[in-house]
């Protein structure tokens, strides 16, 4: 069992108010952790406005050695982060370990890069000299989830630190103690205070967000996401969001439909579907769409998948397979919630569905593909475009110019041409409306921990 404990100011501490995380792989607990209270909130934002000055003040490239160092602390313990996140979350130990290893890149990447980051200078008067300066913003606020809890932590904690911020860490309640042993990895090379962690749920992380903190930045639901901003408005921080998406695929006519099966499937059930460019929704030419679904149904009896984070999201995912079923859709694989105790819930394959169902309209974030078929790839194209969702969509074509047309006309932040996952490394955009803003990975997000200053310096009446 994890006893999970606040860091604040350099001091961990027990907290109260504790709740216990369930396996979802048994049922069993595996941790408890204590929820911030408001005061607690307060001390650690305190601790770190007052370590941030000499933080800021360090050198780059000393910040660069300490976040060197924290990454090879957790590459050392990948084993005992990955059980940890296993027993929290449920995703596959193996598929734990890629993520961790992936953190880790990510704090490298921005050990060399946070050096690197500088302004400008403009060409104005002669004799004068005219600076664009980028200057860390102060204390950020960072509120993670639980799909993907280390790498995404590790992005926004490595960019922050990077820049000469100071950070508060709230991990998602329903991974506390994977929060709580990267804390751990993390603080012996930083000075007290620099890097504090809160345990907590939606109370802990509305407080933090209310408080006096310069950056937001929050991976999670939309509606935790718009709250968010609704505080910030008030406080004036800045807000970095990446929230919920409900992502298309759209398979073109002449494709493989075995080959856009497999992608499918790898989009729709990787890790149980719990991921935020999941494939939320799949939009198949009638002319492919028999033998698709047939290749479908069989990858979805092969894939193999870890459980959803615990029995109250798997009643949200069942809820919208039932709902679709009641309207009309029908079950071609899965959908049935299996006995005995976890959160298990199988790959599930529905055909027959319309954009007004609940699996089509909202993010299911959980192991379900529902198929809309399409007479055209401009049907798919414009049915895909319908959704208050804007954060990544995948295409399938083997024709260049509907691909071009395709990444032009939809509106999200990522489009994926014949590969559901996959890029270059250190790729960034904008996701749109209910799906959140800014940049939240990359050498951008570096960009979003800062301001700019301008400066304008010349000599007085005389010269110096």
């Amino acid at each position: 069992m994890h006893i999970v404990e606040h860091l604040i100011g350099g001091a961990w501490a027990a907290g109260s108010d504790a709740s216990t995380v369930i396996d979802p792989r048994d049922g069993r607990p595996v941790t408890t952790a204590p929820a911030a209270a408001p005061h607690e909130v307060a001390a650690a934002v305190a601790a770190a406005r007052a370590a941030q000055p000499a933080w800021a003040a360090t050198a780059p490239a000393a910040r660069a050695d300490a976040l060197r160092a924290a990454a090879n602390a957790v590459e050392h313990a990948t084993g005992a982060l990955a059980r940890t996140m296993a027993a929290e979350m449920g995703k596959p130990e193996a598929e734990a370990a890629a993520s961790i290893a992936a953190g880790v890149g990510t704090l490298r990447q921005y050990a060399e890069l946070g050096p690197l980051h500088g302004g400008r200078t403009l060409a104005g008067d002669p004799g004068a000299l005219d600076l664009m300066v980028p200057e860390p913003r102060g204390v950020v606020a960072a509120i993670t989830p639980w799909n993907d809890p280390v790498a995404v932590s590790c992005g926004l904690l490595g960019a922050a630190l990077a820049t000469g911020n100071t950070v508060v860490y709230k991990p998602s309640e329903r991974a506390p103690a994977t929060g709580w042993q990267l804390t751990a990895l993390l603080a012996p090379h930083l000075p007290p205070g620099v890097l504090s962690m809160l345990a907590g749920a939606a109370a802990t992380g509305a407080a933090l967000a209310e408080s006096a903190v310069d950056v937001v930045a929050h991976v999670g639901s939309t509606a935790t996401g718009r709250a968010i901003a609704a505080a910030a408005a008030r406080t004036g921080a800045k807000v970095l969001l990446e929230n919920g998406g409900s992502d298309p695929l759209i398979v073109d006519a002449g494709v493989d439909p075995a080959w856009a099966a497999a992608q499918a499937a790898l989009g729709v059930f990787a890790n149980a579907g719990q991921v935020c460019v999941a494939v939320e929704r799949i939009y198949v030419h009638g002319d492919v769409a028999e033998e698709f679904l047939t290749a479908l149904v069989k990858e979805a009896a092969a894939f193999e998948i870890g459980p959803l984070v615990d029995v109250r999201h798997r009643i949200a995912v069942h809820g919208q397979v039932v709902d679709a079923l009641d309207r009309g859709a029908t079950l071609l694989a899965g959908g049935v919630v299996p006995e005995g105790p976890g959160a298990w819930y199988p790959p599930t394959v529905l055909s027959g569905c319309t954009d007004e169902m609940r699996v089509v309209e909202s993010e299911t974030f959980g192991p379900v593909a529902p198929v809309v078929t399409v007479a055209s790839f401009d049907e798919g194209l414009r049915r895909a475009s319908r959704s208050p969702f804007g954060l990544a969509a995948t295409v399938l074509t083997g024709s260049m110019s509907r691909a071009h047309r395709a990444w032009q006309q939809l509106e999200t932040g990522t489009v994926k041409i014949n590969a559901v996952f996959g890029g270059a490394p250190g790729g960034a955009a904008h996701p749109r409306r209910g799906s959140g803003q800014g940049f939240g990975y990359g050498p951008e997000l570096l960009d979003e921990m800062t301001a700019t200053k301008v400066v304008h310096l010349e000599a007085p009446p005389g010269g110096w």
